[in-house]
């Protein structure tokens, strides 16, 4: 993966980040990985608990020094980074692949032969078991088939996604309910989509091996919704939105990328379609989160 030089190092002599226009908090350095230490940091993590108003006094860090922020918890059962078998040296880089071919790909093989939407499909009549009732597999995608509908369009922002980004890493921290011990961290990235790759993150592997692919994926909704990467877990990722849809249709359009994305969202979800997710996790949202099984 193409890197960019990394600042993290001179944190060890220079924990307070001054050299670099910082002022941080006691933290610590996170070289650790699935086969062993990396050659340098791969992140840096506060000791303290996140609270509201931390994520915009890391900014700085973006402008002087290209580290740009995030949250993580360090108190689920899978622990801290440190313990997330991280895989940077198996992450190629985002860039290389294009978004829309990996969703079609996801979506033609989840969509036509796990979930057979298309009306002609074999196996058309079979249910599935969804919370104890049956459910037709072609109304989970619906209103799409097994042809991948094409990337939704992009929506008016209703917000900087700098702003946006902050105000839901300050809902994250003050919650106390989605994350157990929420920390900042600074992670050295191009930018907020390529987060993931930059520390190998492994949460999606039982889905996709390399999760550049995916960034690549959050690369284009940067472009067309304003997300920022805002807060890892183990094996949970949660978006910020500035400009979410506004309409079912575009909301719809939206959800078909994410079934593509991670169809545990919906599949394994609250949610038994893609029309009930669209309207209830999609519509007006300021941010979006996924959950790979």
């Amino acid at each position: 993966m193409a890197t960019l030089p990394n600042p993290l190092p001179g944190l060890a002599a220079d924990p307070s980040g001054r050299s670099l226009g910082l002022e941080l908090p006691s933290g610590r350095l996170i070289d650790a990985t699935y086969e062993g230490p990396w050659h340098e940091p791969l992140l840096w993590h506060a000791d303290a608990s996140a609270a509201p108003g931390g994520w915009a006094a890391l900014e700085p860090a973006r402008r002087t020094s290209g580290l740009l922020p995030l949250l993580i918890d360090i108190g689920g059962p899978q622990g801290g980074p440190e313990d997330w078998e991280l895989t940077p040296g198996e992450v190629s880089y985002p860039g290389d692949h294009d978004a829309e071919e990996v969703l079609a790909e996801f979506w033609e093989d989840y969509a036509a032969d796990e979930l057979g939407a298309d009306k002609d499909y074999p196996g058309k009549e079979k249910v599935v078991e969804i919370f104890g009732e049956p459910h037709p597999y072609e109304e989970t995608v619906a209103p799409y088939g097994p042809a991948w509908p094409g990337l939704a369009p992009a929506t008016e922002r209703a917000a900087d996604p700098d702003t946006r980004a902050a105000e839901i890493a300050d809902s994250l921290a003050d919650s106390g309910t989605w994350m157990k011990e929420p920390r900042l961290a600074l992670v050295p990235a191009r930018r907020s989509a390529d987060i993931p790759a930059a520390i190998g993150w492994s949460g999606p592997v039982n889905y996709e091996g390399d999760v550049a692919r995916l960034c690549a994926v959050l690369r284009s909704w940067e472009d067309r919704f304003g997300i920022r990467v805002v807060a890892l877990t183990f094996d949970q990722l949660v978006l910020s939105v500035a400009a979410p849809p506004t309409t079912m249709a575009e909301a719809e359009a939206v959800a078909a990328e994410h079934f593509a994305f991670c169809p545990d969202n919906i599949t394994q979800g609250d949610h038994e379609t893609l029309r009930a997710y669209a309207a209830q996790e999609v519509l007006g949202k300021q941010a979006w989160s996924f959950w790979w099984d």
